[in-house]
């Protein structure tokens, strides 16, 4: 779990694991091409309409757990939504994008660890 998102990233309940996981994969299953993708406010929307119990954040968490089990193979996402990738190409660039967001992640960790050091070290 992750400090002030521990509702967002708390492992996946009984409920979400059950019931919610077997609908979003099927329904993600069909999502084939990128003019087939969908968000994840979409989704959210789809499933609180059915009368299921679901975040925004939890689709994304059930999505991190469906894409790490790799449940719904070359799920991948742009700013259109998730759908699976037809070819090597969308899952290269979507692999692309996983490592520039890597990079960004760790340049803000290197520089919030750099000004925690002055700070402290201002600090008598």
């Amino acid at each position: 779990m992750l400090n002030g998102f521990e509702k967002q990233t708390e492992p996946l309940t009984d409920y979400e694991r059950e019931i919610l996981l077997p609908i979003v994969i099927q329904g993600l299953k069909i999502r084939v091409g990128e003019s087939r993708a969908i968000t994840n406010r979409k989704m959210t929307t789809n499933l609180t309409n059915k009368g299921y119990k679901v975040s925004d954040g939890r689709v994304r968490k059930l999505i991190n757990h469906i894409r790490n089990n790799a449940l719904v193979e070359r799920l991948v996402a742009t700013s259109k939504g998730y759908f699976v990738a037809t070819d090597a190409k969308t899952l290269r660039d979507y692999i692309g994008t996983l490592k520039g967001r890597e990079s960004a992640i760790r340049a803000m960790r290197e520089s919030m660890e750099m000004q925690l050091a002055e700070w402290e070290g201002g600090k008598e």
